[in-house]
């Protein structure tokens, strides 16, 4: 791209950031109409043989039973807290587990209690093992590095993230690779590698860190003609050149596609609070282009189709293990998967339990590693 007296764009490598019980709300009963509900007991009155007192204070008996009868079907919806008995059920049945990372395996760069001891456990067990990430920023052998970092014995094969998730969406659409056609990035260096990896053009990223815009009258920005998709990942780095060249992109150019790896609310940069996620990213994009994106990570279908044909499993025999309601387990009952909810990340536990929330997952507890007695059990067998 050609630098202008009135765009100035500069080069420069990604700066380090410094720095038990109910859960379902079931519809409100609503009060019988037959007589013996609406007038009392006895099959000859009517309403006209009550006083307006009298009348009043059935109505007022029916919605007393209306809302307990609401109650107890709230205390006997399916979610319930994990039991030894629940446990060993699930182990039994599932023969996969899918995990979210960030809130389930670690927090930030520490792992949560249990973890090495629980992924040994369910190998043991036999089971098949599949980490999920949402996070774009680094690509499958970046966060390959980051598991054996923090002592986990893991595969390449057996990571799944967001950034890997868009360059194989854009490999199932035949997306050529002869130059082309091209993909503007705004993200991290994650998805620049799974592009490289499948052999796609692109550029963007963490090349235009530093790239600014000068305004003028009569300032016009140029952009590539020949890019046909943009993906959105999460950007430490972003700023008004990015959004308005991925902006002209998907608005101008024919047919371009417009690729949200996720558009989770928050994230976890440390583990000392939450940070803005992709979300407010994909936001200001969608805000500015008018347009809604293609999303490929959770909760996504194309995430789960993609991993059920790559490990050849059967959905109903994978269990989604996470710790957001919106986005993982979402995306698990999207998918008919079993799902369970662990209260080592994001979501807390009397969110889950308010009758606003409409997400429920089959099974909830606290940690991952409150499988383990059960898969000691069952691994002594």
């Amino acid at each position: 791209m050609k630098a202008t007296t009135a765009l100035l764009r500069t080069t420069t490598t990604t700066r380090p950031f410094q720095g038990p019980g109910a859960v379902r709300k079931s519809p409100a009963s609503s009060p019988r109409s037959n007589a013996s509900t609406l007038f009392g007991s006895n099959p000859g009155a009517s309403a006209s043989s009550l006083s307006a007192k009298q009348q009043h204070e059935q109505k007022l008996l029916a919605t007393t039973r209306a809302s307990a009868m609401s109650t107890t079907a709230l205390s006997q919806a399916p979610t319930s807290k994990l039991s030894p008995s629940s446990s060993l059920d699930l182990l039994s049945s599932a023969k996969a587990f899918i995990f979210d990372c960030d809130g389930v395996i670690w927090r930030g760069d520490k792992l949560i209690e249990g973890i090495p001891e629980t992924i040994e456990g369910l190998r043991e067990a036999g089971k098949k093992l599949i980490f999920v990430t949402n996070n774009s920023t680094k690509s499958r052998e970046g966060y390959l590095k980051k598991f054996l970092s923090l002592g986990l014995e893991i595969s390449a094969d057996e990571i799944y993230s967001s950034s890997y998730a868009a360059a194989a969406y854009l490999k199932s659409k035949n997306f050529p690779t002869d130059g082309s056609k091209k993909v503007y990035v705004v993200g991290e260096v994650g998805i620049m590698e799974e592009l490289t990896l499948a052999g796609i053009p692109h550029f963007g990223g963490p090349e235009d860190a530093e790239a600014k815009i000068t305004l003028g009258k009569g300032v016009k920005m140029p952009h590539d003609e020949n890019v046909s998709a943009v993906i959105v990942g999460f950007d430490r780095e972003i700023n008004y050149y990015k959004i308005q060249y991925a902006t002209l992109c998907i608005r101008e150019n024919e047919s371009c596609e417009f690729i949200a790896t996720n558009r989770d609310a928050v994230t976890h940069l440390t583990d000392a609070q939450e940070w803005a996620g992709n979300g407010s990213m994909v936001g200001a994009i969608a805000g500015s282009a008018a347009r809604e994106p293609t999303t490929v990570g959770k909760p996504s279908t194309f995430m789960l189709d993609d991993i059920a044909e790559q490990f050849k499993i059967d959905k109903s025999e994978i269990c989604m293990v996470g710790d957001r309601l919106d986005t993982d387990i979402q995306f698990g009952k999207n998918g008919g998967l079993k799902t369970m909810l662990v209260l080592s990340g994001v979501t807390r536990e009397e969110t889950l339990l308010s009758e606003e929330n409409t997400i429920h997952p089959d099974l909830y507890t606290s940690k991952l590693a409150d499988l383990l007695p059960a898969l000691t059990e069952m691994n002594q067998q």
